[in-house]
């Protein structure tokens, strides 16, 4: 295989780490971990993991960095696709719209820079049992490596799933899924063994990203473990636990999600108030693992969260969310927010200058409202009513008489709907909602059709904005799930290299 080939090969299928400025032809993989020398040294082992961190925190946008996957095109990917916000500009138009193709960069680059972090994860997974071997590290602190970079394979491919197959739940995950890579690529021989991997079933993918969860759990300390930010901003068992709980909740095992959220309670306790979990407090009891960002390390203006959401106003809070007679009138949450040119737009991430908000990949109050759904799908109201209240109650103004009891409900359904609709409240402009519309298609209680009817794309009149009164102005059509546009296509830079893959291209792309 000559080497140009390569090149395009591997940037094709999301494997070269980063673009450089450096000859293609230059058979060198350029930006993967050495492993004459990244392994051969404590500190050097050390460096290669942070690396990993680094590759989830800002990835390759047509060369430039661009806060893929993890950074702000995760959470504005996610949040765009559903409608509880409003896309203001061109910025992420053709998702907002569904209007992209197997060119559109928002959602190549999704793929590619996905599969960026897992080669990256794979090669210094590779590169910790080499250092164990010879004796550089101890077993303990490489299962403790081991378990951070397995846990962002297993995160990637987890997001990979949201948006290029079929819900778990729909056939019990014998749809097709995405390429489990679990090899480092940066030779001809690897390129070749990775180009046999095709697209297995969701149900294989799940298996084994729980696998690597699992396998994170026991070999990471726990965040009392950790010291100062690194309790948040790097990998802990909690962490593992929490993605293994929103694993479960996608497959409906509601027995499962409970086990797990057990784990946690001895680990995690709720902030008094909403916006203490924000403002860069990277001190708090509730964040579970957040990417840290720093002023000289950082997507960039078009990558950072405070820039997107805050100062260049290009995700809007939608009047379908701020309208809901469900968010209270004097819900503290409604103070985490600023009007701009008359709409409203979320100020959960402050820092315009520098951008140093961490990127809150998952806190506490998701999974009590995961474990809240899970109790109230099985029967067990009292415990999802208890945790329910426990995240809503502290931004309520008047706790004792505005929070939910069991007479609040006529039944089961009526709580679980409103465990959800309180997920939309908590964790708007967080990067979550597109998962639960994606769990939730045909579901048995609040079942979600596709992709939803949104306001249309550009700033929201602010005669449009009044609490309590549901939206009904304006909206874009409602796209069914059976549609192609559901589902993300394989990127054409990867199909028009990659013969297996190019056969197992999403249905109608």
């Amino acid at each position: 295989m000559n080497t140009l080939k390569k090149y395009i090969i591997l940037a094709s299928a999301g494997l070269v780490l980063s673009s450089c400025q450096q000859d293609i032809l230059d058979t060198t993989s350029f930006n993967n971990p050495n492993p004459e020398l990244a392994f051969t040294s404590p500190e050097l082992v050390q460096l290669a993991v942070n690396g990993v961190y680094n590759a989830a925190q800002i990835g390759n946008f047509n060369g430039t960095p661009r806060g893929y996957v993890f950074g702000a095109a995760y959470f504005q990917q996610n949040e765009v696709r559903g409608e509880d916000v409003v896309n203001t500009d061109a910025f992420y138009q053709l998702t907002y719209e569904s209007n992209y193709d197997p060119t559109t960069p928002n959602n190549v680059y999704y793929w590619t820079d996905a599969y960026r972090l897992v080669n990256r994860a794979n090669l210094v997974n590779e590169g910790i049992d080499r250092a164990v071997n010879n004796h550089v590290i101890t077993e303990v602190q490489g299962n403790i490596y081991k378990g951070e970079v397995l846990f962002f394979r297993a995160l990637a491919h987890f997001e990979l799933l949201k948006q290029f197959s079929r819900p778990y739940h729909l056939d019990n995950g014998a749809s097709v899924g995405v390429p489990y890579r679990t090899i480092g690529v940066d030779t001809e021989a690897t390129i070749e063994q990775a180009m046999q991997v095709g697209r297995g079933t969701v149900a294989e993918d799940y298996q084994r990203l729980l696998t690597d969860l699992n396998f994170a759990e026991n070999g990471l300390p726990t965040n009392a473990q950790r010291q100062g930010i690194n309790k948040i901003g790097k990998i802990t068992k909690g962490a593992a636990i929490a993605i293994k709980i929103r694993a479960y909740l996608n497959m409906r095992n509601w027995n499962g999600v409970i086990t797990e959220y057990n784990k946690l309670t001895s680990m995690y306790a709720l902030e008094a108030t909403p916006v203490a979990v924000f403002n860069n407090n990277l001190g708090n009891t509730e964040s579970i693992f957040s990417i840290i960002n720093t002023a000289n390390n950082n997507p960039g203006v078009n990558g950072a969260l405070a820039a997107q959401f805050n100062n260049r106003s290009m995700i809007a809070i939608s009047p379908i969310l701020w309208n809901s007679p469900l968010w209270l009138e004097h819900d503290k949450r409604r103070d985490i927010t600023a009007v701009v040119s008359g709409a409203r737009f979320t100020r959960k991430y402050t820092d315009i200058v520098n951008y140093t908000d961490a990127s809150p990949i998952v806190r506490f109050s998701e999974m009590k409202l995961a474990a809240a759904e899970a109790y109230a799908r099985t029967n067990d109201m009292t415990n999802a009513l208890k945790l329910l209240n426990e995240v809503r109650n502290r931004s309520l103004a008047n706790p004792n008489t505005e929070a939910y009891t069991i007479a609040s409900f006529a039944n089961k359904e009526d709580l679980v709907r409103a465990v959800l609709m309180e997920r939309r409240i908590e964790l708007s402009c967080e990067g979550v909602r597109w998962g639960d519309i994606h769990r939730l298609i045909n579901d048995d209680i609040a079942p979600t059709q596709g992709i939803p009817a949104k306001v249309p794309n550009g700033f929201p009149a602010a005669t449009s904005y009044t609490i309590g009164i549901p939206y009904s102005g304006n909206l874009t059509s409602a796209i069914p799930y059976t549609d192609r546009r559901f589902l993300w296509p394989i990127p054409l830079m990867t199909t028009s290299v990659n013969p297996l893959l190019a056969g197992q291209q999403n249905p109608g792309w």
